[in-house]
């Protein structure tokens, strides 16, 4: 799916809970900059990108989400060896990209995670709609069993929160979720941010909360947290005791990442 156009386009990438609190916090500095995010022509959204993504493209009131409501529900303590087996399925170089892909959706339906209905839940919170927003708004996420990528958009039939619960299924911290019959896990599986998705749509601002695994992708202006940035994330992006700080760091740097995305936005004076 590729777009043409001459204005600018927003991928965010992947990051976790973690990087959704950034990413978010940033979003709502940048609003307060006098950037509007969702003023972009093109919003990418992959995994914790999907789930800031949606928010913006929607008008969600983001400062409503700068601290969790309390819960006594805790998530299942994710097995780091699920993880430790995609790293060692993504590093065999002979397997097809399918087929790799195929191998990782099966280790996420195999293994014991936050199921989907719960995580399904939590995006209801974020996201605030089931709505697609008027807005160009893609949001990517791989077939379990085929190992396809797909792309989502507001013509595709799927519900909103579905399609960025499916995008943000990390395998190991939640269960794949199904659509239409089919199971789907984390868009970054199909391409880290997917910044290619965004090729014809004019310049292109790159988020990515995690650059030391996904930041491989050219951009026009590109945004990656800083270092007090990286000290709130801690070692653990799903910490979710970690989101406020993620939040609050993302809304610190956001009136620099303004200086910067304003020429591209159109922004008078940026």
């Amino acid at each position: 799916m590729e777009h043409s156009g001459g204005g600018w386009a927003l991928v965010l990438g992947p990051g976790g809970p973690v990087g959704t609190a950034w990413l978010t916090g940033l979003a709502a500095g940048l609003r307060r900059a006098g950037v509007e995010p969702a003023a972009a022509d093109l919003i990418v959204g992959t995994s914790a990108g999907a789930i800031a993504g949606a928010m913006i493209a929607t008008g969600r009131e983001l400062a409503a989400v700068a601290e969790l409501p309390p819960s006594d529900e805790r998530p299942p303590p994710v097995d780091g060896s699920v993880m430790a087996g995609v790293v060692e399925i993504g590093s065999t170089a002979e397997l097809d990209p399918d087929e790799a892909r195929q191998r990782i959706g099966r280790l996420a339906l195999e293994a014991a995670a936050l199921p989907e209905e719960r995580h399904r839940a939590s995006m209801e919170f974020l996201v605030g709609t089931d709505e697609w927003p008027g807005r160009r708004l893609l949001v990517t996420a791989v077939d379990v069993e085929s190992g396809k990528p797909v792309v989502w958009d507001a013509a595709s039939g799927v519900p909103l929160t579905a399609a960025v619960a499916a995008s943000s299924a990390a395998p190991g911290y939640a269960e794949p979720v199904t659509i239409n019959g089919r199971r789907y896990m984390d868009g970054a599986f199909g391409g880290g941010s997917n910044a290619g998705l965004a090729r014809g749509a004019g310049a292109v601002v790159l988020v990515e909360p995690l650059p030391q695994v996904f930041g491989d992708a050219a951009a026009d202006v590109r945004i990656v947290p800083d270092e007090g940035a990286r000290e709130a994330f801690g070692d653990n992006v799903g910490d979710l005791a970690r989101w406020t700080p993620a939040y609050r760091e993302g809304f610190r740097q956001a009136a620099a990442a303004a200086e910067r995305i304003g020429p591209v936005a159109g922004v008078p004076g940026g």
